[in-house]
């Protein structure tokens, strides 16, 4: 009995594993879809600061005599400036770019 269950298991391993060609073609297609993607990118300006929009904000903001926040964040040490916050939140460093413009020195250190 035991050599009658191992045939058909067996059988049904080959069955249902896919064939090393599939993977290639599989692989292939994943490395065109990259590249494809990857060119899509570089095609495009990319700048973290978004100048425009940080700009427009405080434009706005200045609009609505809006007072800046104090920070509150836990990323802001001596010596940095709004820059340096950009790697943690793109808001982090357009309210610290607001600061700025609206009291002319940055946050200060804790």
């Amino acid at each position: 009995m035991r050599k009658w269950m191992s045939v058909p298991v067996s059988a049904l391993v080959l069955l249902l594993a896919p064939p090393a060609w599939a993977d290639t073609a599989q692989d292939d297609e994943m490395a065109q879809m990259q590249r494809q993607l990857n060119k899509e990118v570089m095609e495009r300006p990319f700048l973290a600061e978004e100048p425009e929009k940080v700009e427009a904000y405080i434009q706005e903001a200045s609009k609505k005599h809006i007072k800046p926040l104090e920070y509150t964040g836990k990323h802001w040490q001596a010596g940095y400036t709004c820059h340096d916050l950009l790697r943690y939140s793109w808001h982090e460093y357009r309210n610290c770019s607001y600061y700025h413009h609206y009291y002319g020195r940055y946050y200060p250190y804790p």
